[in-house]
C-alpha cells in the first residue's frame, strides 16, 4: 500500500517530521511517500496563506498520479485544497482535521481542539461547521505557538500546549483533545499520558483511516462534483497542471 502524504507549507523539516510520525503508525508494508508542493509559503497561518497551499496540494496530486498512490493524505488541519485533491484522483483523500474529527467523535461526547496561531481558530471552526461537527466540537484553543516554533518542541512550548488543553477539558467539559497542527503530531503521546484523555493527531487518524479504506477496495467517487476536472488551457506557472 502506498500513502501519498502531503505537507502543503514548503517546510522541508516539517515534512520530514511529520512523514516520521505516519510512518510510525503506518502497518508492515505501508509505504509512506512524503512531499511538499514546490511553491508556496513556508508555514500556513491564515486565510492567505491556505490560497497557496491549497493550489500547491493540487500541484502535488497531480505530479503523483504515474506513483499510483492508493490513498492521499493533506498534513495541514485547515486540511487546503481537500475537494481539489478528490477531484483530481480517484484514490480516497483525508484531511488530517476531518480525519481527526470522526476519531475523536468515536472516543468521546465530546472535544476540544487545541491549535497554534489564534487567528487559525476561525479557519478550524469552518471546518467544524463544514464537517457538520458542531454538535461535537466543544470549543477551540489558540495558543500562538507559531507553526514552525514545532519543528524544535522542547519542554517549554510542550508545557503551554499543555496548560491550554487542560483549559479546554476543563472549560469546555470535553472528553478528548484534538491536536490542530500536523506539526503537533509527534507530541501526541506525551501529552494523552499527561492528560490522562484521548489525544489525537490528524495525521496518524488520516494513516489509520487511509489503510482502512484501501483494505475496503473504497475509492473516491466519481459522480457528481468529484468527477475528473474538466478539460481546458490552463495559463502561466500552473500551465502543467491543467487536465
Amino acid at each position: 500500500m502506498k500513502l501519498l502524504l502531503i505537507n502543503p507549507n514548503s517546510s522541508a523539516g516539517m515534512t520530514a517530521g511529520i512523514a516520521d510520525a505516519a510512518r510510525a503508525v503506518a502497518a508492515a508494508g505501508t509505504e509512506v511517500i512524503a512531499t511538499q508542493p514546490g511553491f508556496g509559503p513556508a508555514s500556513i497561518e491564515g486565510h492567505y496563506d491556505e490560497v497557496f497551499a491549497a493550489a500547491g496540494v493540487a500541484e502535488q496530486v497531480r505530479q503523483a498520479a504515474p506513483l499510483a498512490p492508493d490513498a492521499v493524505l493533506i498534513a495541514c488541519f485547515g486540511d487546503p485544497g481537500l475537494d481539489a485533491a478528490r477531484e483530481a484522483t480517484d484514490a480516497p483523500v483525508l484531511g488530517t482535521a476531518e480525519a481527526a474529527f470522526h476519531v475523536a467523535s468515536m472516543l468521546a461526547t465530546g472535544f476540544s481542539v487545541v491549535t497554534t496561531m489564534t487567528r487559525t481558530c476561525v479557519i478550524a471552526e469552518h471546518l467544524v461547521l463544514k464537517y457538520g461537527f458542531e454538535r461535537r466540537c466543544r470549543g477551540i484553543h489558540g495558543t500562538d505557538i507559531p507553526v514552525l516554533a514545532l519543528e524544535e518542541a522542547g519542554d517549554a512550548l510542550l508545557a503551554q500546549i499543555e496548560a491550554s488543553a487542560r483549559t479546554a477539558l476543563a472549560q469546555d467539559r470535553s472528553g478528548a483533545i484534538v491536536l490542530g497542527c500536523a506539526g503537533m503530531a509527534g507530541l501526541c503521546g506525551t501529552l494523552q499520558q499527561r492528560l490522562g484523555v484521548p489525544v489525537i493527531d490528524g495525521v496518524a487518524a488520516a494513516v489509520k483511516l487511509a489503510e482502512a479504506l484501501v483494505g475496503l477496495g473504497l475509492r473516491t467517487s466519481k459522480h457528481g462534483d468529484y468527477a475528473t476536472p474538466l478539460p481546458k488551457l490552463y495559463r502561466g506557472w500552473a500551465g502543467p497542471l491543467g487536465w
